[in-house]
């Protein structure tokens, strides 16, 4: 049996609802129908043949496998709605909860968390899967360590071994196992594990990312020479994050994670790329294709993506198809700040249902805590004191430091002068006095010009971040950045306004973290580390900035806005 899914709008036509409401019998389905349901929406499909031939014969079994690692973004809406198809058809539905495999991946979860992290990933998906309608009961749920520690499957992991060449095993894992510097040997087991696993789930296929093709090709290859069968193996197109590549649960400004609150969401939403007439390198356009199309096309729907503009602007456009969307886009139709404003609003109603979930259970909340312990807590402490099990790194360097507000050299400074940008209308160019030791003011590129008049910014006191990679904005290099607080919506710009009679170039800092020394490192933009901090940085119903709970603060006070509350900061 297979349900059937409604969804339901709201009168601006975002999605506000999902609920099963009927079952269809699959028996009554040919096998060519399965087949087609099967395989909608993926990119690639390897063994569609041997497929087909088990379709006139019986029910498909398949597995879908996940690593409890980073947290789950909302790229995990797009194999859940593909799950939705599968038991339409009729399929055997296994999701692995790969324990093992996170722990092998060059230690993304380490062992101490693992487990809480597994709980995390089955309750969360368990709460997606329920808000898109999708009946959890037909689901078996099992836990890599379950079988994967037993003897006949150490044993087959030897064999396996003895067979596969040091080359295969890197190229399998090249795009699903993180690469380092100095890889760990457990990276070359983690594609035999995988291969191994459809053996013991029982299953006829697979199904993951086409990132995985090269594992699965692997499985292929080489579980025929453990007298296994080959598998069949059914691929998604990979989901893009909001910069445009791949999106990673690693990097907190590709993706949006399924908890991410309404501010947080307006914010990534805001940031990422989504250049006018673009089409081909377009994050936010991207997102739209792959993840809201086709959830608006569950057992047989029709997506609806809604965009409210004035009328002077052009008026509401509804979408019903994609390439309709591409199409005005690139036309320049549809301006990007439409865009972004629509996919924002359609995304935070899709997580709404999951959000509530959570808020309305303590245990969950504290699972959270487990899974992913703030910095300094007892757990990671203890997962710091067994470095001596990893590769050597030099000392003192910015992995081994925490990610937090620590890092990052705030200061109060001066505006000295500002200009137009000469190359951007959008943006202003100033001379700062952030105080340091040279006496040399800074250039400070800032895209402000839309919400803050010119003769404002003349001789203005503001909060700077001052050790930040310098970097070129359109043709000029900026040498610091200054912080300003945005409204939800992004309609609003604030600058930072550090108490007055504060002395430049005088440290912010936050209780219990202080922050960063005048000769403390560059950071690396590849590490992120601001990008993470910044995560919880915003402003409260007082306007008093924030990180975390933890206001900013000088010897004369806290750090605050003129107008602007409940907003983040960047």
């Amino acid at each position: 049996m297979g349900c059937i899914i409604l969804i339901c709008y709201d009168s601006a036509g975002l999605i506000i609802a999902a609920a099963t409401i009927g079952t269809i019998n699959s028996k009554l389905l040919t096998p060519e129908e399965k087949y087609e349901l099967i395989t909608r929406n993926l990119q690639e499909v390897l063994g569609e043949e041997e497929i087909l031939n088990i379709l006139k014969e019986r029910d498909l079994k398949l597995y879908w496998g996940t690593a409890p690692t980073g947290k789950p973004h909302i790229g995990y809406f797009v194999p859940m709605s593909k799950i939705a198809d599968f038991l339409s058809a009729g399929v055997e539905v296994t999701v692995l909860l790969a324990d093992i495999h996170a722990f092998l991946d060059n230690m993304k979860a380490p062992l101490e968390l693992v487990k809480y992290r597994t709980k995390y990933y089955e309750v969360l998906i368990k709460s997606v899967l329920e808000s898109i309608g999708v009946p959890i009961e037909k689901l078996k749920f099992v836990i890599g360590s379950t079988y994967q520690l037993s003897s006949e499957y150490s044993m087959d992991n030897y064999r396996l071994c003895a067979t596969v060449t040091e080359h295969d095993a890197k190229k399998a894992g090249a795009e699903v196992v993180k690469q380092v510097d100095s890889p760990l040997l457990s990276g070359l087991l983690y594609p035999g594990l995988q291969a191994l696993d459809e053996e013991y789930l029982k299953v006829d296929a697979q199904f993951g990312g086409v990132d995985q093709r090269k594992i699965f090709v692997f499985a292929e290859k080489y579980l025929p020479h453990l007298g296994y069968k080959k598998r069949a193996h059914l691929m998604n197109p990979m989901v893009p994050g909001l910069a445009g590549s791949k999106m990673s649960s690693s990097d907190p400004d590709s993706k949006i994670d399924l908890l991410d609150d309404e501010v947080a969401v307006t914010r990534k939403l805001k940031k990422a790329f989504c250049e006018e007439g673009n089409v081909t390198d377009n994050g936010v356009l991207s997102f739209i294709k792959s993840v809201l199309f086709p959830l608006g096309t569950l057992n047989g729907q029709t997506p609806k993506f809604v965009i409210n503009r004035p009328e002077k602007f052009g008026g509401q456009v509804i979408y019903t198809d994609y390439q309709s969307l591409e199409d005005d886009f690139r036309d320049k139709k549809v301006h990007p700040g439409d865009l972004k404003i629509a996919a924002t609003n359609s995304i935070n109603k899709l997580l709404d249902p999951v959000r509530k979930k959570w808020a309305s259970d303590p245990e969950l909340s504290k699972l959270t805590s487990q899974a992913y312990p703030e910095p300094g807590s007892k757990i990671t402490k203890k997962k710091e004191s067994k470095k001596h099990n990893q590769p050597p790194k030099a000392s003192n360097t910015p992995t081994e430091l925490p990610v937090d507000v620590s890092r990052i050299d705030v200061r109060v400074a001066k505006i000295l002068k500002a200009e137009n940008h000469p190359k951007n209308a959008k943006s202003y160019v100033s001379t700062v006095d952030v105080g340091d030791a040279s006496g040399n003011p800074r250039t400070v590129v800032s895209g402000l010009a839309a919400h803050i008049p010119l003769e404002e910014l003349q001789g203005r006191y503001v909060v700077a971040v001052c050790n930040l990679k310098p970097a070129k904005l359109q043709g000029i290099e900026s040498q610091a950045m200054l912080l300003a607080a945005s409204s939800p919506d992004g309609s609003r710009i604030e600058l930072l306004d550090p108490p007055t009679e504060s002395d430049v170039g005088e440290h912010v800092v936050w209780k219990g973290y202080g922050s960063a020394k005048r000769d403390a490192e560059v950071l690396n933009p590849k590490h992120k580390v601001f990008d993470q901090v910044a995560e919880w940085l915003r402003v409260n119903d007082e306007g008093v900035a924030l990180y975390k709970d933890i206001p900013f603060e000088t010897s004369k006070g806290v750090v605050t806005v003129k107008t602007l509350r409940e907003g983040t900061i960047r």
